[in-house]
């Protein structure tokens, strides 16, 4: 492990990877835009040094996961891929949960069959119900894992406690929670993951994703201080979440070219002590 890599399970990855989603359609459903310039991204990834790509099979649905496959298969050595189970589409595009230990299962086999893999490095327990069987969700993962099936189990939009129970039970190798400079509420789990060891992978790093007013990017304090350092703000609230903890891993997606560069030179800016304690500082 160096300060540009922190271990997911028994993998060691870059702690800038890629997000998959916004390859989809709007709202990470139907086909993407511009299928060719999705593919590009993809390999542009990669070839930046991209080792960790953040994906799901209900991102379209398949759509995300055929592009990664057509992309990328077969796939580098060191290339970890990431998915979740828990959810599902309607014919709209809404989110449905899909939490039964048979739905489960059968979201663990979609993603395999649309990445063309016999097994996942990690597969996210992603509780869209508030995890009201969570031992029994628990049991599916481990049994998934214990097939063969998944190498690692992580968990997604989960409280402090039911990461404490489910470490009680399983090897808990990631967790996924929406962290970024004005969403805050799972400081303290990322807290607990950095003393437990576990990489903790922020989602929606820079806001939500789904349109609207950006909060984040347009914070004005955060625009000054990108502006005194030289950088986009993107670049600075992204750096902002890398220096919280060494076992932070950013996922931010993107479905062009340009934004994805940016993205990945975030290493180059540096913090001083002056811009800590304005971004520390941000509130809505």
């Amino acid at each position: 492990m160096t300060d540009d890599t922190f271990p997911l399970g028994d993998r060691s990855v870059r702690r800038i990877g890629f997000g998959a989603m916004q390859l989809a359609g709007p709202g990470a459903f139907g086909p993407p835009r511009d299928r060719d310039a999705a593919l590009d991204v993809l390999r542009k990834a990669v070839e930046l040094g991209v080792n960790h790509i953040d994906t799901a099979q209900y991102y379209g649905p398949d759509y995300v996961n055929d592009l990664i496959r057509d992309a990328l298969s077969p796939y580098p050595d060191d290339l970890v891929l990431v998915s979740k189970v828990g959810a599902a589409r309607d014919e709209a595009g809404r989110w449905l949960p899909a939490m039964r230990p048979e739905q489960l299962r059968a979201g663990v086999h979609d993603n395999l069959r649309s990445l063309g893999v016999d097994r996942l490095d990690a597969v996210n327990l992603r509780l869209m119900d508030g995890g009201q069987d969570f031992d029994a969700e628990l049991e599916t993962m481990i049994a998934l894992r214990d097939e063969g099936l998944i190498a690692g189990i992580g968990l997604s939009n989960v409280s402090r406690e039911q990461l404490v129970h489910a470490v009680q039970r399983t090897e808990i190798v990631c967790v996924q929670n929406a962290l970024n400079l004005i969403e805050r509420q799972s400081m303290s789990l990322l807290r607990e993951c950095q003393e437990l060891g576990i990489a903790f992978v922020p989602f929606f790093p820079l806001g939500s994703a789904f349109g609207g007013v950006n909060r984040v990017l347009t914070h004005p304090d955060l625009m000054d201080t990108a502006d005194r350092l030289e950088a986009l703000p993107s670049q600075v609230a992204l750096a902002w979440l890398l220096d919280l903890a060494p076992n932070v891993l950013l996922i931010p997606g993107t479905s062009t070219l340009g934004h994805l560069v940016d993205n990945m030179t975030t290493r180059r800016v540096h913090l001083d002590d002056d811009a800590r304690k304005v971004l520390d500082a941000i509130t809505l």
